[in-house]
Formats: structure tokens, sequence, C-alpha cells
């Protein structure tokens, strides 16, 4: 993708539920979409899974989906020959992604901009088998992406920074949040913060402390919310009262640090006695509920808070140029 070119036409690599939902969220601001998957029965669940999205679509205040945009095709050097931008979606397997960009970059326009959704695996060990990785990098959505704002860009050593720009630029164009992450680092930043709690929350789990439900009910109702509306830094900030996070670290600094030492330092694995108390705890309850009436639930309940929280900062920004 040259600079300034504006973006007709992407390529999404995996139709799996990710390339589902990037699909949905190209089609929706008027992209026309190649989807490639290997899959026999791929494209048939696509549909399945664009039909389950619209709604959510709808109520961010999308056009409908224009199908005849979308194309399939199983065979990535087709797929790939006419695209500006390749959004790939496929396993979590470093042997996968170098194999499939070592492909891409042999069929694909010389300009395109290439982009992995991969939630850890950086640049430079997925490019090993390129000829010139200048135009890879990270393109990591939240799930889903046709919900969720953020995308965390993340740089290979060998990446142009024009190809940076373009990619912030392009997911802009889309409506998402993108954040340029200063280094690479295995995890990048959002699935290195779920790990740390979820890492909590099983030890407190399998600890007895409380039920899978018990934890997800705390959250929703504490942490959740608080995050929401500032995020970790901002609230132990307010939290440390007029001093600020000044006042935070001299108040609360050495109490966090002997949970640290306590939990931290204690290894949590998941061994077949912790995954089958979560499971069964799991499947006990939120497992009673079919994981379609689950999606529709979540997505309802972010689009509720993304939607308040854009009105409010948009009434402070306006309050704030009077």
């Amino acid at each position: 993708m040259a600079g300034g070119t504006v973006t007709q036409r992407v390529t999404v690599v995996g139709a799996g539920v990710i390339g589902a939902s990037w699909t949905a969220l190209f089609l929706a601001h008027g992209l026309h979409v190649t989807v490639c998957d290997i899959a026999p029965d791929s494209e048939a669940r696509l549909h399945t899974q664009l039909r389950a999205i619209e709604p959510t679509l709808h109520a961010l205040g999308l056009p409908p989906l224009d199908t005849s945009h979308l194309l399939f095709e199983p065979h990535i050097s087709k797929a790939v020959v006419a695209a500006d931008v390749v959004q790939e979606c496929g396993p979590e397997r470093r042997g996968f992604k170098r194999d499939l960009w070592r492909r891409v970059e042999q069929a694909a326009p010389p300009q395109a901009l290439l982009l992995s959704s991969s939630s850890g695996i950086p640049v430079d060990w997925q490019s090993t088998r390129m000829r010139d990785p200048a135009r890879l990098l990270i393109g990591h959505p939240v799930n889903p992406p046709h919900l969720m704002p953020l995308v965390e860009v993340v740089a290979g050593s060998k990446t142009a920074s024009t190809a940076v720009d373009e990619a912030i630029d392009f997911y802009r164009a889309v409506g998402k949040h993108p954040v340029r992450l200063r280094k690479p680092i295995p995890g990048f930043v959002v699935n290195r913060l779920q790990s740390a709690l979820m890492r909590e929350a099983v030890a407190l789990v399998r600890a007895g402390v409380v039920t899978v439900d018990e934890l997800d009910d705390i959250v929703t109702h504490s942490v959740g919310p608080r995050w929401a509306a500032t995020g970790p830094f901002e609230s132990f900030h307010l939290g440390g009262g007029p001093t600020g996070f000044a006042g935070f670290l001299k108040a609360y600094a050495g109490g966090m640090q002997l949970l640290w030492l306590h939990s931290s330092l204690r290894p949590v694995w998941f061994t077949p006695s912790v995954r089958r108390r979560l499971r069964e705890q799991v499947d006990a309850g939120i497992g009673t509920v079919s994981i379609t009436e689950l999606e529709a639930r979540r997505d309802r309940r972010q689009l509720a808070v993304l939607r308040a929280s854009r009105e409010t900062t948009a009434m402070e920004e306006g309050s704030s140029r009077v």
C-alpha cells in the first residue's frame, strides 16, 4: 500500500472467529474483501458468522454488509494478488506464519501492507523466510475486532517506519483505536495484562477462595467498570488522594509489594486437576448457555459500555472548548 493510497481491497487469511470479525468490519466500511481459508466448510461458516455479527454493526451505526464485495478464494496466491492490505488471522504457530508470509510475499503486490493478527508471536519470529520484511508488522486486535476498538501495532526490527504509519492510518479509517508499542515483546501488552489477571484468578479458584462464577461477578462489578473509565495508573493516581500517584506510592505501594510476593512467586499451572476443576465449574455455570447467546449478550454489554464512554468523552471535549 503506497503512502497516501486509499485502501480498497483487503485479503483476510483465515475464516475463524477473528477472521470473520475483521471481514465484517472491513465490509461495513465499504472495502472489497477476499477471504482465504482451506477448510472445506469455511465459506459456509463465514457467512453464518457474518449474519450473527451484523446486528452489532448496525447498533454501531454502520451500514448493512454488502456481500457483493466479498470473495472467497482458498488458494493464497490468488487471494492476495490484488490486495492493498493482507490481514492474517491464521493459527498461532510460528511455522505456519513463516511459510504463509513467504508465499504471500511472492504473490502480493510489492506495495501491499502485510498485517498479522497474532496475539503473541513477534514479527521477527514470523518473517525469517521473507526476502524483505519491511512491510510486515503486527496488527493485533482485541476480540471481537468488529466491536472492540484497540489494535496493538508492533513493528519488527526490519519494518519500515512508513509501513507503521500506513497501518495506523488504515486502522483508524475503519474505526479502530491503534496504539503503537515502543518495542516488541512476546504476548504484546493486552495479553500480558490478561494473563497476569487470569493467573491470579486461576490461583484463587484453585485455592477455593471463590468459584469461577463468583470471580467473574467480582471483576464485572469492580475493576471491569473502573478500568473502562480509567486505566490502572489513573485509577491509583486518583486513589492517592490530593497528592495523586505520590500519595498512592506512600500509602499503598508497600502493601501491594507484599501481595506480589505472596502471589506472583508461586507458580500456577494448568495441571489436570486444575483443568478439571475449572471446566466443571464453567460447565455448571456459564457453560449452560450457548456460545451464540453468550456472544450476543457480550456484544450488547460491551456496546453499551463503549457507547457510554464515547458519549461522555464527546461531552467532556465539548465542554473543554466552551
